[in-house]
């Protein structure tokens, strides 16, 4: 069922440690290591390292360092649902998934809306391009779900062992109070350096001593610069946190639950930083109806290691939204994936040039 079984308990450990609050210093592996042996865990620098490459060589980790958050990179991203007939499936598929736009593709359990992928684009204007031509291909009306307010997204996933948050205490640890003292900007756009910048770390950071030093060399900064850009990007959005980034899959969270519920709209800013408070709900939106289609307006995706474990956080949520009001059957449902049509990530080269103002 789940690749944890065969993690060892210093594994385990560095899984739960840091799946953020990484500290941004020049040699971070160091107190990163020193708080983790505080903790009972005996690791030195060098072990930390190596352990951490290790799990990504494996396919335990998709990367290593910061996280960024496209939304606030440029551009805008959206999600779109449709329905593909049985007969027509993989031709449909093929059509959705030849744009270089969609970014993610699942097939997911709706007795009609079963296909649900990601358009990101520089241009918030070309969503409305890109759905249509995938309407003119397919024959297929698309469904378009932008986020209205976001509760939470915080994908973080822990396994049984050291550092997992027993009891009060809460998983891993946080060191994302070291690094330079730096304020929020208000400025909106990137300059050239800060672009350069979010492009090479945005599929992680050089496993080496210093791994700031190595990206600062990369993009021709200094190492100061990297360290407070990093910082200020973190304390502003840009940069949701900087750690390991699980793969969820690897480590048995195999049931991916998309739960959407129709909440009275007057209700919907209290409902959701509860929802969201719950620590298995990944994510968690206020997205449109579509009437006569989708009568949901509320979305929170949770994650279990198996169909019981699911069922059972599901229902969780279910008891939380019924301190607000009466939740009848029909307010809501639950939407498995069966497969991944298409996972490319969101390519962020386009959306951070739009973005970025001149010198």
């Amino acid at each position: 069922m789940s690749m944890d079984v065969d993690l060892t308990e210093r594994e385990r450990a560095v899984v739960n440690a840091f799946q953020g609050g990484f500290p941004v210093v020049e040699r971070p592996f160091e107190p990163a290591a020193e708080a983790m042996c505080d903790r009972g865990v005996d690791i030195d620098p060098a072990e930390l390292r190596e352990t951490i490459q290790l799990l990504d060589e494996r396919g335990v980790l998709s990367r290593f360092g910061p996280l960024v958050n496209a939304q606030e990179i440029g551009g805008a991203a959206t999600l779109v649902a449709m329905h593909a007939p049985e007969d027509r499936f993989d031709e449909i598929i093929e059509q959705v998934n030849s744009h270089r736009e969609v970014a993610h593709n699942y097939e997911r359990e709706h007795p009609y809306l079963n296909v649900w992928f990601v358009v990101s684009v520089a241009d918030e204007d070309r969503v409305g391009d890109v759905l249509a031509e995938i309407e003119a291909e397919t024959g297929q009306e698309t469904y378009n779900l932008p986020k209205r307010r976001e509760f939470r997204v915080e994908a973080k996933f822990y396994v049984d062992g050291p550092l997992d948050g027993e009891g009060d205490e809460a998983a891993g640890i946080d060191l994302a109070d070291l690094g330079p003292d730096v304020s929020p900007s208000a400025e909106p756009t990137l300059s050239p350096a800060e672009r350069d910048l979010v492009l090479e770390i945005q599929d992680g950071v050089p496993l080496t001593e210093t791994p700031y030093t190595d990206v600062a060399s990369a993009i021709g900064a200094e190492t100061e610069w990297v360290l407070e850009t990093i910082k200020r990007f973190e304390r502003e959005g840009k940069i949701r946190r900087i750690g390991v980034v699980p793969n969820h899959y690897a480590l048995g969270y195999t049931e991916n639950g998309m739960t959407v519920w129709n909440v009275p709209d007057e209700l919907v800013a209290d409902v959701g930083p509860q929802v969201a408070s719950l620590p298995f709900v990944t994510h968690c939106y206020r997205r449109p109806r579509h009437e006569g289609v989708w009568p949901y307006n509320f979305f929170a995706m949770t994650h279990g290691r198996s169909e019981a474990e699911s069922q059972q956080r599901i229902e969780q949520v279910r008891e939380t939204m019924a301190d607000y009001w009466e939740v009848a059957e029909d307010d809501w449902d639950s939407l498995f994936s069966t497969q991944i049509l298409k996972k490319t990530g969101i390519r962020l080269a386009e959306r951070a040039d739009s973005n970025t103002r001149e010198q």
